[in-house]
């Protein structure tokens, strides 16, 4: 089972920033979630909410700030120890990413502003890092998915859904060319996990943050986890296989 670090090391760190996706490495994740939108200058940046107000010390929505003006705002509000940490922008991710060989899951935020050219973006970012197969798209929006599917056929592409899940979600993301199923936790049913299964779609789950549900995810031999303590996800799976 494969531990994904949501916004990096997010239990620990303050979400979406460098200092998160490093910490979460040295942790022995398998790989990075993180989420990505665009400035008002068009420049990909990496945060989860479409506004600042609850990561950063500003307020106002990501999309009517240039990177020059976005980057001036402390992206660690919630970690006041932590000092200061801008939201980085996903080409100074993507180098990191290069320069460690780290596997990264792209949530695309289309889901309520629907960033103009943001999936062309996205993917001429990645190949210019040497990064096409070492990436995996996501989205609540999987008209974006299409769209990285044009871009990208070969591209691995996941369909997020709510937590009320979808009843046949393998039938459908294999009927749409999506090779992954990433549901929240409080919807998936071993049911749900057999469709997948019959139709060769991988699930990774989200927010897995307590033993009894990496335990029970374990059993239905889901194929990954998307945690916010990957460290204590990666100790709990050594375990399992030291016992092997």
């Amino acid at each position: 089972m494969k531990i994904w670090a949501h916004r990096g090391y997010s239990g620990r760190y303050p979400e979406n920033t460098m200092l998160a996706f490093k910490k979460a490495a040295e942790a022995g994740c398998d790989g990075i979630e993180l989420d990505v939108q665009l400035t008002k200058d068009d420049v990909l940046v990496v945060i989860h909410d479409e506004t600042i107000d609850r990561v950063t010390d500003g307020t106002g929505r990501v999309v009517d700030y240039t990177y020059e003006e976005l980057k001036k705002f402390n992206a660690a509000k919630n970690f006041p120890e932590a000092g200061f940490h801008p939201v980085p922008t996903f080409d100074e991710y993507c180098a990191w990413a290069a320069s460690v060989g780290m596997v990264t899951n792209i949530e695309i935020k289309t889901g309520h502003y629907y960033y103009e050219e943001i999936e062309r973006k996205l993917v001429e970012m990645v190949r210019s890092h040497g990064l096409a197969d070492k990436v995996l798209y996501s989205s609540f929006n999987h008209m974006s998915l299409a769209k990285i599917k044009e871009l990208e056929p070969g591209a691995q592409c996941g369909a997020l859904l709510s937590e009320a899940g979808m009843g046949n979600a393998g039938y459908y993301c294999h009927s749409q060319g999506f090779q992954w199923y990433h549901p929240g936790y409080k919807g998936l049913t071993k049911q749900l996990v057999d469709n997948c299964r019959k139709f060769g779609v991988g699930i990774n789950v989200w927010t897995v943050n307590t033993m009894d549900e990496l335990e029970q995810l374990d059993l239905w031999e889901c194929q990954g986890v998307i945690t916010n303590y990957p460290a204590v996800c990666r100790a709990w799976v050594e375990y399992k296989k030291s016992k092997a």
